[in-house]
């Protein structure tokens, strides 16, 4: 029989309309490029295309009666006879097997546009037919350490959700999702899957968004595409300058030397050395080193009088 219909639209022989219609929606939900983002949009194309077919075939009287008596190739070629009233007899081997009336039935060739038509008329919009309810959105914070951020990483997350089966009842189902994130991305950064939440009876599955969110980091504290450290050092340092090795996010050490007087409340910055900036890629932000200067809990006479003679002349 060549392609099998009804095993594509995963419906027995004998499946009614409605059964028909039920797993056409399931499939097409599932299979839709714009609306399955984990799977290649290569593949989905394809599927999509196959089980539209399927029901635009099965769908039709004429045409599922013609596939059944000679196949895919008897259908495409235009074997049998245009219905116009009247009994049906076929057979396999014959070559003027009738549908009714006099005239040959057109060769069927599906166009691939027809198979954004049926999805549009079955779920709402140009095509007609009412639009069905969408279930809530479900999100779910995604924790990520600073160097996650900083260097982008792949997550893979196992999801559980509840889904409709053909037969319009609600089971639990378990899928592995795997994505993408992106140097750069901030606190409050959402990553969509349309239509991999919930589903309830009688409506669309709702999206799955995970929103980014920020783990403490030891070191560092991220200020937009800034980072932050805080630096104590001695007075004595703060006077006479120090040299500051500090690790990266991304793995390696920077060398900072510190040759200015530090005083309470000073800040450097090293430019370049911050996060990764998303829509600018190639550019980052600023390293910021906010200095905290620690002073000595008492001095001796004699450190007193050392002092006032090195730093007497001092303005």
């Amino acid at each position: 029989m060549g392609v099998d219909y009804y095993n594509m639209l995963k419906v027995s022989r004998s499946a009614t309309d409605e059964d028909l219609k039920r797993s056409y929606k399931r499939l097409a939900m599932r299979w839709h490029p714009d609306k399955n983002p984990s799977s290649g949009k290569a593949e989905c194309e394809v599927k999509f295309k196959q089980i539209s077919e399927a029901y635009d075939v099965l769908s039709d009287p004429q045409k599922r009666q013609i596939y059944d008596a000679f196949g895919e190739e008897g259908l495409k070629s235009g074997q049998g006879q245009a219905a116009g009233g009247g009994g049906y007899s076929a057979s396999r081997t014959g070559t003027a097997s009738r549908f009714g009336g006099s005239s040959r039935a057109s060769s069927f060739q599906f166009n691939p546009r027809r198979a954004e038509d049926i999805y549009e008329e079955m779920f709402g919009g140009s095509g007609g037919g009412a639009a069905q309810r969408k279930a809530a959105a479900m999100e779910n914070k995604l924790p990520c350490s600073l160097e996650e951020l900083c260097l982008g990483t792949n997550k893979k997350m196992k999801i559980s959700r509840d889904v409709a089966d053909s037969n319009g009842n609600i089971r639990t189902t378990e899928e592995i999702l795997t994505f993408a994130v992106k140097p750069g991305w901030k606190k409050g950064t959402k990553i969509t899957f349309p239509e991999k939440g919930n589903q309830e009876a009688g409506a669309v599955p709702g999206d799955l968004v995970f929103v980014i969110d920020e783990k403490p980091h030891g070191l560092y504290k991220r200020d937009g595409n800034d980072l932050v450290i805080n630096q104590r050092i001695s007075l004595l340092d703060a006077l006479t300058g120090k040299n500051l090795n500090l690790p990266t996010l991304d793995g390696r050490t920077i060398y900072v030397p510190v040759t200015d007087i530090v005083r309470p409340g000073y800040e450097m910055i090293v430019s370049g050395e911050g996060m990764p900036i998303s829509k600018e890629p190639g550019k980052k932000g600023d390293l910021r080193i906010k200095f905290d200067v620690k002073f000595p809990s008492r001095l001796t006479s004699e450190q007193k009088s050392n002092l006032r003679m090195a730093l007497g002349d001092a303005s």
